[in-house]
């Protein structure tokens, strides 16, 4: 019994080896991945809040967050990835501290070094038509603008379940 034991430990033991020897070439290359270098340029959105204030307060959207504190500079939080970053240069983000934003740039250790920065704004601007759509309603109707218009016009609402 013992050298069947023993057999199956070295056979264990060859298979962990395999394993990792068959991972590390995958690691290594992602640390050499350009999205890893020092540098990458791209565009983050998030919401521009205090730097006083961390990831976890951001996410539960804390008044304090959106106050200008004496000191702290402005962070951008991506509640995507619950993600903080440190922006650079500041003057062109002091007026848009709680605002909605989207930043391009290059990601420096942390820091966006910003090219620029628009605000983001969600939906359509009051009198705006709204583009054709067809969906499903809750009830597996179809609804159009069409057969959403009242008398008085239409107030379109979406909810988003926290079941999706």
């Amino acid at each position: 019994m013992l050298p069947v034991k023993a057999d199956s430990w070295a056979k264990r033991f060859f298979l962990c080896l395999v394993a990792f020897f068959s991972i590390a070439p995958v690691a290594i290359a992602g640390q050499n991945n350009p999205r890893n270098s020092a540098t990458t340029p791209g565009s983050w959105s998030g919401t521009l809040v205090s730097s006083s204030c961390n990831a976890d307060e951001a996410f539960a959207e804390s008044p304090e967050c959106t106050k200008n504190v004496p000191g702290a500079k402005l962070s951008l939080y991506d509640d995507t990835n619950r993600v903080m970053y440190g922006l650079e240069p500041q003057a062109s983000v002091t007026a848009h501290l709680g605002d909605t934003v989207t930043v391009r740039g290059t990601l420096d250790e942390g820091t966006i070094q910003m090219a620029s920065i628009d605000l983001m704004s969600i939906g359509l601007a009051v009198g705006q038509k709204a583009p054709a759509f067809s969906v499903r309603d809750q009830s597996g109707r179809i609804q159009t603008l069409d057969t959403l218009r009242g008398t008085n016009g239409t107030v379109l609402l979406f909810f988003r379940s926290a079941d999706w």
